[in-house]
């Protein structure tokens, strides 16, 4: 019984953090990403002290029971919370990788625009970073709002000086 209380709790958990995780307003990329890395950490990492707390309460009543079925039944809570922590570690590690990753493809993008003299307030090569931007290995949302800016540039060039900083502060996360 006390296994079944334990994976309850641990599915119960996952239940409400996948929920909580899917009805998230909509974030740019990079914060979704953030966010989902650091949401993925917290729901583990709570999932974890959830699974020690009822495996707290099923190691007491087992106790109680028997001493012996109190011995395996910790074990194998330490096991699952053990791999339920190392799991949250390697989640929030990867989406930050991933962040990290996209961050700098975006900064690599507009620093070889930058050197190649394609973007500064004095020259603008629309095909040229058009033709960039749709070979880059950007995510989809980014790479849509990045080609949105360079229309916005190429429609209004008067206001290239502040859609260079937008486009900046997009590919850069800032």
């Amino acid at each position: 019984m006390s296994r079944t209380l334990i994976l309850a709790v641990i599915i119960a958990v996952i239940g409400v953090g996948g929920y909580y995780y899917l009805n998230q307003p909509e974030p740019t990329p990079a914060e979704r990403l953030q966010t989902a890395a650091e949401e993925a950490g917290d729901a583990l990492a709570d999932a974890a002290s959830d699974a020690q707390d009822a495996v707290s309460d099923a190691v007491k009543t087992a106790t109680e029971q028997a001493s012996e079925a109190a011995a395996s039944v910790a074990d194998q809570a330490a096991e699952a919370a053990s791999s339920v922590a190392d799991q949250a570690s390697e989640a929030a590690q990867q989406a930050g990788d991933q962040v990290a990753a996209l961050t700098d493809q975006g900064q690599e993008l507009l620093n070889s625009w930058i050197q190649e003299g394609k973007l500064n307030p004095a020259n603008f090569d629309y095909d040229g970073i058009m033709a960039s931007l749709e070979e880059s290995t950007l995510a989809a949302d980014l790479k849509k709002q990045a080609i949105q800016i360079v229309n916005d540039i190429k429609a209004s060039p008067e206001t290239i000086a502040q859609k260079i900083q937008e486009l900046t502060n997009l590919l850069t996360q800032q």
